[in-house]
């Protein structure tokens, strides 16, 4: 079994592109994938840094072709800005580099934000959405879990989570570089979800006091607002809020923005000329990029916040050497697993050949000893323990030595001695008067009509 890896993240393409291959239900887009007959399990994986496909699959390539046209034909959204090649912001990891891949993201190591610790949540989301909809099995299961085992060894081990650091956290930190103060401004925030939060909190602690949450849904506006303190509104109610608000901050779903250059224009001109810091968190944006035009606005959004993630990333950086230790162990130990995997059709295979065989044999031969039904179980039993006995040792290396890179050889060796591959009759041999000879031995080895010899 294959893994394929094809994705796009921060580093990979820019914002304008990534918002054009968001996915909020994955459930559809991988019915169709496993649906492929060059696909057996896949994961979707879409944030608002990144949106990855990781497939377990037996033909490789076909399966790489396969999700390149899946990124260009069932996940883009509309065209891609002029002169963007979808091929130049794709990458594409196979087997080992796939699972390590994996693991980093879990780990948070490939994150905008090293050490964020909402990248696991993400993950364990997708994994759920592919077991519930059928696409995620044993390989991708297996490997899933490793990856969450993985994250928390990090976290356990390294220094890279101490005083956690989100996207939501470096949006006010960078909104901290426009205002001296924050107790004598007001804030909207648009959206309700995790980043809100974890923005509300980054506000509370820089002693933002006036703060109004707006969202789709009022419910959960208000939920959000009662904790900490806030006022909770309609999206309908954007337009008057941000007459009088100084930050603005969005991360909500959509189609399309919800803050367009028109209403922006109207509140500026209601604000006469006090700024506004506009954070744009959403994937597709929130705020039409030509706001940016507009006087005495500050617009920044995911792309922008990359450099400032730079500054704050030093120490962490250090720490990532530790956790790549960590990943490299558990990747191999993924691969140890995998491989002893693949050993499970040959054993498989060697049993029933060797169990085949075996009650051929009686089936011929106890007719013609002329013992009484508890004879025959005894010698049906002492047939079967040989066979056990026999096969014991070699179906234990197989296994041991499976875990190994060149394990591949002995599964191979093992199938062309056996003859797993043949014809159950020309693997066994149906000349028994040429084993006979050779060998001094009775016995019929494949299926023949000779008789059973003492």
């Amino acid at each position: 079994m294959r893994l394929v890896l094809v994705g796009m993240n921060h580093r990979s393409a820019p914002l304008a592109v990534r918002e054009r291959f968001a996915v909020e239900d994955p459930a559809p887009a991988l019915a169709k994938l496993v649906a492929s007959p060059e696909i057996e399990e896949a994961v979707l994986f879409s944030t608002c840094n990144r949106v990855e496909v990781l497939v377990s699959t037996r033909e490789a390539e076909a399966a790489r072709v396969r999700l390149e046209s899946f990124f260009a034909r069932e996940l883009c959204l509309g065209q891609l800005p002029a002169g963007t090649r979808l091929a130049d912001c794709l990458y594409q990891l196979h087997d080992g580099p796939a699972v390590r891949h994996t693991f980093r993201v879990a780990s948070s190591i490939d994150s905008l934000v090293i050490g964020e610790p909402q990248i696991l949540g993400q993950l364990k989301d997708a994994w759920r959405a592919a077991v519930e909809c059928g696409a995620c099995g044993v390989i991708l299961g297996r490997l899933m879990s490793r990856a969450f085992a993985t994250a928390k060894r990090v976290r356990r081990e390294t220094r890279i989570a101490e005083r956690p650091v989100s996207v939501a956290r470096v949006a006010v930190d960078l909104a901290r570089q426009v205002f001296e103060r924050f107790d004598d401004k007001r804030a909207l925030l648009v959206g309700a979800g995790e980043m809100i939060e974890l923005a509300l909190e980054a506000l509370r602690s820089e002693g933002l006091r006036g703060v109004r949450v707006a969202n789709r849904t009022r419910a959960r506006a208000e939920e959000l607002a009662e904790r900490f303190e806030a006022e909770a509104h309609g999206l309908d109610e954007i337009p008057e809020l941000l007459c009088d608000s100084d930050v603005v901050l969005t991360c909500i779903g959509g189609d399309g923005p919800v803050l367009s250059r028109e209403t922006m224009a109207a509140a500026l001109h209601a604000r006469r000329g006090r700024p506004v810091f506009v954070i744009d968190l959403g994937v597709p944006r929130n705020v039409d990029p030509a706001v940016n035009g507009l006087d005495d606005v500050y617009l920044f959004d995911l792309d922008d916040l990359s450099g400032v993630a730079e500054e704050n990333a030093e120490e962490r950086r250090r720490e990532t050497i530790r956790a790549e230790a960590i990943v490299a162990e558990e990747q191999q130990n993924f691969a140890g697993w995998l491989s002893a995997l693949q050993a499970v059709p040959t054993i498989r295979d060697l049993r029933t050949r060797a169990e085949a065989i075996r009650d051929a044999e009686l089936e011929r031969g106890l007719p013609r000893l002329g013992l009484d039904e508890r004879q025959r179980e005894g010698v049906a039993a002492l047939a079967r323990a040989i066979v056990n006995k026999v096969l014991h040792t070699p179906l234990s290396r197989l296994r041991r030595e499976a875990e190994r890179e060149e394990g591949v050889v002995y599964l191979e060796v093992a199938r062309t001695l056996f003859g797993l591959d043949e014809e159950p009759d020309a693997a066994a041999g149906s000349d028994p008067s040429e084993i006979d000879a050779d060998e001094g031995e009775g016995g019929d080895e494949g299926g023949g009509h000779g008789p059973v010899r003492g």
